[in-house]
């Protein structure tokens, strides 16, 4: 009998996992439910899932393993209505929440040891049903977050069956994954967004920022463009840890402030050392807590026709683009295209195609 697998949740994380799991288990059912009607029907008709869901309650009683892609209160309100049903014995329930311990916890409330939790550290700039992706989280951290009651044994199941993944599995307790996400990725959103809001508040005394923005501080506000739902759902869900994290920042902050009070050039040296240090010793082009992008620039003339060219030339070694953009901060005749890719595989093709083709100058930062 072929294996069941629900996915709740088609969006960029949901029809991922689907298209992985078919991949390396043709044999596997995939069904597939959406608040939004128009994403099961996409999602169906692109054959990123075998049949859409009947219904919750039918369709989560039938199935082996049952992936939760939805927000964290979402999520938790899921647990609660599966906790009533009569699922299969041996069922497997998972998430891919961005934190843990709550989602863990109310779990456990619920008496549900067939719960793993869950978190594919991946992304991308796109969003939805249409962004799906198989190799989304090639290479990246795929954390689990089982609880004391949790059978390990089952937790080797769901690994086998996210192979297609190709992800790094890891394993935290569900606190420690909150910790860990709360510094490396929820704090810099948070601290992305407020330059951010403080830049638009500055643009408009200053409007020659915005054009200068295009350059370096785009790139590093890069993750303000996230998912503005979702990013209150998250913090409100790790908001002890955040709190803490954030009192830490404006300690920091207050710090810098008051040695620019003082001139104390030693201390502001020590400073940017210090980060200098620490950053160069962080893994290079690793997949981590946020998802890595690689940018390939691109110097070209100002002719009709050129994006063009340079995209075509790139579809035809069938490169995939997240994301392209012209940048505006050079005032001679070339302009510079910064393309964005999601592996680095394919920003070296992409380059050493460019470089052959044309005669553009291509280069890394």
């Amino acid at each position: 009998m072929k294996k069941q697998v629900l996915i709740i949740g088609l969006g960029l994380i949901g029809s991922s996992l689907a298209l992985a799991i078919k991949k390396e288990h043709p044999n596997v059912t995939v069904a597939g439910m959406d608040i939004q009607e128009e994403s099961e029907v996409f999602a169906l008709k692109r054959r990123i899932i075998d049949a859409r869901a009947a219904s919750f309650e039918e369709t989560a009683e039938a199935a082996d393993v049952i992936l939760l892609c939805s927000p964290v209160e979402v999520v938790k309100q899921q647990l609660a209505k599966l906790s009533t049903l009569s699922l299969k014995e041996g069922a497997i329930i998972s998430d891919v929440g961005s934190t843990k311990k709550e989602i863990v916890e109310t779990a456990v409330d619920l008496g549900m040891t067939s719960f793993i939790g869950g978190h594919p550290m991946a992304g991308s700039h796109k969003s939805g049903v249409t962004a799906g992706d198989e190799r989304l989280f090639e290479n990246a951290y795929y954390i689990l977050t089982p609880s004391p009651a949790t059978d390990l044994k089952k937790m080797n199941v769901l690994k086998e069956l996210l192979k297609g993944t190709q992800a790094k599995f890891v394993t935290l307790d569900p606190e420690e994954h909150d910790k860990i996400t709360g510094m490396l990725s929820h704090l810099p959103h948070v601290i992305a967004a407020g330059l951010v809001n403080q830049s638009k508040v500055f643009n408009e005394a200053h409007p020659r920022a915005r054009q200068l923005a295009a350059g370096g501080f785009r790139d590093i506000t890069r993750i303000a463009s996230s998912d503005p739902e979702m990013w209150t759902d998250i913090l409100l869900n790790n908001k002890e840890i955040l709190l803490e994290l954030i009192s830490g920042w404006q300690t920091e902050m207050n710090q810098v402030s008051r040695w620019l009070e003082t001139s104390n050039q030693e201390a502001i040296f020590q400073f940017f050392y210090e980060a200098k240090e620490t950053r160069n010793q962080m893994p290079v082009h690793k997949e981590g807590a946020i998802p890595a992008f690689y940018d390939l620039f691109v110097d070209i003339p100002d002719v009709p026709g050129v994006i063009a060219e340079v995209t075509g030339i790139l579809g035809k070694k069938e490169l995939s683009l997240i994301n392209l953009k012209i940048l505006e901060t050079r005032e001679d005749i070339f302009g510079i295209l910064q393309l964005t890719f999601k592996r680095k595989e394919d920003l070296e093709k992409a380059k050493e195609t460019l470089e052959k083709e044309t005669s553009y100058l291509c280069y890394e930062k």
